[in-house]
Formats: C-alpha cells, sequence, structure tokens
C-alpha cells in the first residue's frame, strides 16, 4: 500500500504529465480503498485539466475562452474607477515570416511575443492568445493615460527585442488598437452588449494601426474624438 501521496509521485516526474499522475494514483487508491485520498487525487486532475483548457497550448498565456469567461463574467463588475482596456495586438507582416523563415520559427516568434506582452503588466491584467497572430491585452483598473503607456511600451519592447538571435534578418513588430472605456456610474447597470463594443472598438483601432504605417498604437483621445495613432521614433524604424 502506498504510504503517502509524496511517495507515489515517480522522482523527477515532469509537471505536463502531472494530469495523468494524479489519475494513476486516484485509481491505484481506489482500488485499496482509499477513497479520500482518491479524491484529493481526481479533484487535482480536474483543476489542472480546468486550468490547461483556458491556456493557449502554443503560447502558454491564455486562450480565447479564458477571455470570453472573463470579459461576460463577474470580473468585469468590479473593475475599478478608472475604467477598463482592451487592446488587440496583430504581429506585423507575420506571413512574411512564416513563408521566409519557416513555421517553426513563426511558432518561436509567437511564443516570445506572448511573453513580452506579458512583461510588466499590472497585477490584474492578463494576456490572451485571441486567435492566429493575435494577442489581446485586458487592463482592469487603468486610466486612459495609463492604458497607452502601457500599450506603447509593449510595442517599443516587441520592436527592440533582439530577434536576429534567432535568424539573422528577422526582425518583428506589432500593432494595437486600444479600447479604453470608463466603468459605468453607480447604480447604471452594464450592458451586455458592452465587451463586445469594446473588442470592436479595440478591433477597429487595430486596422488604423496598420494603415497608419503598422509599429504603432491607435486609440481614442477623449477630448478630441480623434483616432491618433502612435509616432514611432528612428531608432526603433531602423530596427523594423
Amino acid at each position: 500500500m502506498v504510504a503517502d501521496d509524496e511517495a507515489a509521485l515517480p522522482p523527477g516526474a515532469p509537471g505536463t504529465d502531472l494530469l495523468s499522475i494524479h489519475e494513476s494514483i486516484a485509481g491505484v487508491l481506489a482500488t485499496q480503498g482509499d477513497w479520500r485520498r482518491a479524491y484529493h487525487h481526481l479533484k487535482s486532475a480536474f483543476d489542472l485539466a480546468r486550468a490547461g483548457s483556458l491556456r493557449d497550448t502554443l503560447t502558454s498565456s491564455y486562450n480565447r475562452r479564458y477571455l470570453d469567461q472573463w470579459l461576460h463574467g463577474p470580473a468585469l463588475d468590479h473593475r475599478g474607477p478608472p475604467g477598463m482596456a482592451i487592446a488587440l495586438v496583430d504581429l506585423d507582416l507575420f506571413k512574411e515570416v512564416n513563408d521566409t523563415f519557416g513555421h517553426l520559427v513563426g511558432d518561436r516568434v509567437l511564443r516570445e511575443v506572448a511573453d513580452l506582452l506579458q512583461q510588466g503588466l499590472p497585477p490584474e491584467a492578463f494576456c490572451a492568445r485571441y486567435g492566429g497572430e493575435e494577442f489581446a491585452l485586458v487592463l482592469p483598473d487603468v486610466d486612459a493615460a495609463r492604458a497607452v503607456r502601457i500599450a506603447d511600451t509593449a510595442r517599443v519592447r516587441v520592436a527592440r527585442h533582439p530577434w536576429a538571435r534567432i535568424r539573422p534578418g528577422l526582425a518583428v513588430t506589432i500593432s494595437v488598437g486600444l479600447a479604453h472605456e470608463n466603468r459605468a456610474e453607480p447604480g447604471r447597470a452594464r450592458e451586455t452588449a458592452e465587451p463586445e463594443r469594446q473588442l470592436r472598438r479595440a478591433d477597429a483601432l487595430l486596422y488604423m494601426a496598420k494603415r497608419a504605417g503598422r509599429n504603432k498604437v491607435a486609440y481614442r483621445d477623449n477630448e478630441s474624438s480623434r483616432m491618433i495613432p502612435r509616432s514611432v521614433n528612428s531608432a526603433e524604424s531602423a530596427g523594423a
């Protein structure tokens, strides 16, 4: 009979096998009549499976399912007074990366961009793979000015990353569409279509950033209600 849970785990077992390990241990314990510990391992397996279902398998960032659950869940109702921003991020000319350097390099670029986008985010913010070469940054409890700074810092971080270390001649930039909305006034019900509306605004701004020359952040200035693409300095342009 297994003396304890830790003894049942093979030494050096990789984290990716934890789900099957918990399931196997639960089966052994169940045949021995140790239902309490069997339940404990089954619950651990369930928690791992659920967590895995909310992660993108390539980049390990959150996936579209997690994004949709968050945007339509109770977390949105508790965002802070400054409001919330959603940034849609698209890798510029990513098809050319795949065509020139191959899909294995393209996959590595996606993983590294996901890591770069997650750096420096506020505690409650997160990055999710929106689909293909698109990512979404969800920034709760930030005002518009801070959201712009976060998005543009991410843009610069990607542009300045030493991509040529992967393959000589490789350069990667991103375009960003940023939509910020203030929190609803107290007592006013949140419209059910608000997340979709904010995503549509971010998507429209993303296309504006693309049309403005790529490697830019496009956002709406609340005072002038104008679309303003961020400028690109010469140093970044040379590296892009």
